[in-house]
């Protein structure tokens, strides 16, 4: 069975340099035998949350969250590709990740973060971290870290450079890290339901 993992990407900006690692990581992971989704939070566009998936009647939310909610609910694993606005998560990803909560709950993540200088989004990665874990999932140690982004992938997302090599290698352990984990929740989900 191909692992199902949605990859989140989540600028609104108008030039956004980030998706050409949403789609590289697309790409790689399918190249692996994996069944990866891009999950856009611009193409999305929920608005700013004011009611969770959960709160409302069963359906009656939005279509697309609707949608949405029933591929996280089908999903083996996430990762989460993050750019650092002023040291800080991008706020669309963040709003489409909280109008969620039982959905994400019992699978691993990942995060992979990029910036347009040498940090490479570490800062906002870190705080992904705490932000995924609290919501009940399992957050792998491998993370990919691209910066400047401009340097390391070009427009169609295909690594360039000293930085695009450095991706290259890293890319393996990240993926063996979560497609472990992601066999590891998908064999103890079958095993025995969750205990909440």
């Amino acid at each position: 069975m191909a692992d199902r993992i949605l990859v989140f990407y989540g600028s609104y900006r108008s030039d956004r340099l980030g998706i050409r690692l949403a789609n590289y990581i697309v790409g790689r992971l399918q190249q692996r035998g994996a069944a990866p989704e891009l999950i856009d939070a611009k193409a999305i566009g929920l608005p700013i949350l004011d009611r969770m998936y959960k709160e409302y009647p069963k359906g009656t939310a939005p279509a697309p969250m609707e949608i949405l909610a029933e591929k996280l609910r089908q999903a083996d694993a996430f990762i989460f590709v993050t750019g650092e606005y002023n040291w800080g998560p991008q706020p669309g990803l963040k709003n489409l990740t909280d109008h969620f909560l039982e959905e994400w709950f019992w699978r691993p993540a990942a995060i992979a973060s990029y910036s347009a200088g040498r940090f490479s989004g570490v800062r906002s990665g870190t705080v992904w971290h705490g932000i995924l874990s609290e919501m009940g999932m399992v957050v792998i140690s491998s993370t990919l870290a691209v910066g400047p982004i401009s340097q390391t992938l070009d427009a169609d997302g295909a690594p360039i450079g000293e930085g695009g090599k450095a991706l290259e290698n890293g890319f393996g352990r990240f993926a063996d890290d979560l497609a472990w984990w992601t066999q590891a929740a998908r064999a103890q989900r079958a095993r025995e339901a969750p205990p909440y």
